[in-house]
């Protein structure tokens, strides 16, 4: 079975893969400075509620973006499961398309297992919208390759920005508002946050098609993709197990090679 770790900056998720059926998914805050030990003895709780031991894990992949995390990430791979794992931007890693961008090595793992996972279900050209921590809109061309996109401060993130700079401001719940015009300080904030960030998606996906010159599917996941999916027609398919059939499609990719060198490095 495969373990497959996507290390966000809010939340860390690990799945456990038999073949292409998802056995089983958890969810934990991504605290800095949570070791190897605390995670291993963590997941292994878990995994034996669902009748999984250590021993089922056969394989580990594990996209990052939170450096500092990914040497304890290794290091739980290794050591409680014995299974060297791959990290999504090692330069052995293959993803099967090119990143066309001034700087590769500055996309985020994330970005561009989304990238793989959308291609393979919906072809190209695509964009595909991201709410996490930060909101990103990605550009993915027909053959596949990553062209770049655009990166927004995430909901929850304005929320908390506005509240912790403005005295007067509360904190609030994102959610639908029922006007435009806010008749208090919450529902006006509402109304700014949600349908700012919905203006704001049908614009940036109107401006990128138009200057990449094609019709484009949208596709959007995270957290709150479905808060948005329902209030707008821009927005084509809602997939919330995006990243994780990314990790799948990428170790399914670089299996064979990855067993190879790890039989030699062994012997």
């Amino acid at each position: 079975m495969l373990l497959a770790i996507d290390c966000g900056n809010t939340n860390t998720v690990f799945a456990v893969y038999d073949g292409e059926d998802k056995r089983c998914e958890w969810r934990a805050a991504s605290k800095s400075g949570r070791t190897a030990d605390e995670m291993g003895v963590w997941l292994n709780q878990l995994m034996q509620m669902k009748g999984l031991g250590p021993e089922s894990i056969t394989d580990a992949i594990i996209a990052s973006v939170v450096p500092a995390a990914v040497f304890d990430l290794r290091l739980l791979c290794h050591r409680y499961f014995s299974a060297p794992p791959l990290v999504v931007g090692e330069p052995d890693v293959d993803l099967g398309l090119q990143v066309l961008v001034d700087r590769p090595e500055e996309v985020g793992a994330d970005r561009l297992v989304n990238t793989v996972a959308a291609f393979r279900t919906y072809g190209g050209p695509l964009i595909v919208l991201d709410f996490g921590t930060a909101t990103t809109f990605d550009v993915v061309d027909a053959q596949g390759n990553y062209c770049g996109g655009v990166i927004a401060p995430g909901v929850n993130l304005s929320l908390e920005a506005l509240h912790m700079a403005a005295a007067q401001l509360p904190r609030v719940a994102i959610g639908r508002p029922k006007a435009v015009i806010g008749k208090g300080t919450v529902s006006a904030m509402r109304s700014g946050i949600f349908l700012g960030y919905l203006s704001m998606i049908e614009g940036l996906t109107a401006r990128i098609s138009a200057e990449f010159g094609a019709e484009m599917t949208v596709v959007a996941t995270g957290g709150l993709a479905s808060l948005f999916t329902e209030a707008t027609d821009v927005i084509h398919h809602l997939d919330h197990d995006l990243t994780l059939r990314g990790l799948l499609e990428i170790h399914r990719r670089n299996a064979a090679s990855h067993h190879t060198r790890t039989s030699t490095t062994h012997t």
